[in-house]
């Protein structure tokens, strides 16, 4: 159904440009009409002209003008939004044709949460990387909620993270590959490295790292120290990188992480942390392949869906 406030689509359609849909993404991130005209090789009176004839074909004003510069409007971000998806869609279109015709196999840009990286991510690019060796592949390691809006904004082709957090669920497709496990963790230096058994009583008195608060295994956390009768840590670090907490480990013998159970095996095993003799009863929300609705994949992203897939299987199976 069409709104009366706006032109038809069959309006838009027949007067939009792509270089203007390069305008609209230049103007918001430059806020300046003066810069979007040096890096688009126009002049200014012809980027002024060339985003009036955008409103205009729109029928409604998508920046607010300040002294300053310019700033997107709600229809603004909207607009916006959608020129990325196109624009990116064409980079892929042109990709993958050219994958297609000098068969090195396309492009694929993956996201996925720290979890996932040690847990199905790794090996499945490898496999990938043996069936198809020239295929170009970009990876994003983020929060679900980040990785989401790549998704939704087109900058990603899949993400291997948790739908949960999304303010609009719908816009997406979600098929479930693990259930997660934490562990908590140590430097090598603290002291209860070594020990045979910890609880959470033991690990009260000292500092912490947390995840964020808006993430599952902060909210796990606070779950189980909860039903142990221990107040949540103050005075923590909270970070949702999983670099930085090992880093802060290697370097402050009093601090304490959770992480996901197969980062800190991998932590544990290469001598960068110590993973602790401390069962975490709950498990964090299950974590899956995630991709824009109504977006089909291109042949190297369902070649990695299935590579994911089977490793998923394996895990689950172990």
């Amino acid at each position: 159904m069409s709104s009366p406030h706006l032109p038809s689509l069959h309006a838009i359609g027949s007067r939009l440009r792509f270089r203007q849909l390069r305008l609209l993404i230049a103007v918001e991130e430059l806020g300046s009409l003066h810069r979007v005209a040096d890096q688009l090789g126009m002049t200014q009176p012809g980027a002024s002209k060339a985003l009036a004839e955008i409103e205009s074909t729109f029928g409604a004003e998508l920046f607010t003008r300040h002294p300053h510069g310019l700033v997107a409007n709600e229809l603004g971000r909207c607009a916006i939004r959608y020129s990325r998806l196109m624009s990116t869609d064409l980079d892929h279109l042109r990709e993958e044709m050219a994958g297609i015709l000098d068969g090195r196999g396309g492009r694929l840009a993956i996201g996925a949460i720290s979890g996932a990286v040690p847990t199905v991510l790794v090996q499945s690019v490898m496999r990938l990387r043996e069936k198809q060796p020239l295929v170009s592949i970009e990876i994003i390691e983020d929060t679900s909620a980040q990785l989401l809006q790549a998704v939704a904004a087109g900058r990603l082709d899949l993400a291997i993270c948790r739908t949960t957090v999304a303010a609009q669920p719908e816009l997406f497709d979600f098929e479930w590959l693990c259930d997660e496990f934490a562990a908590m963790a140590v430097g090598v230096r603290h002291p209860l490295a070594y020990a045979d058994t910890v609880t959470l009583q033991d690990l009260a008195p000292y500092r912490w790292i947390l995840y964020p608060s808006n993430m599952p295994l902060r909210t796990l956390l606070q779950r189980e120290l909860r039903e142990a009768g221990i107040d949540m840590p103050s005075h923590a670090i909270e970070t949702a990188s999983t670099f930085t907490s090992v880093l802060m480990l290697h370097e402050d013998p009093s601090l304490v992480a959770l992480f996901s159970a197969e980062t800190a095996a991998f932590f544990h095993e290469h001598g960068m942390a110590r993973r602790l003799p401390l069962e975490i009863r709950a498990r964090t929300e299950p974590f899956g392949i995630v991709s824009r609705r109504g977006a089909p994949l291109s042949p190297v992203a369902r070649m990695m869906v299935d590579e994911l897939r089977q490793e998923g299987r394996a895990r689950s199976a172990t």
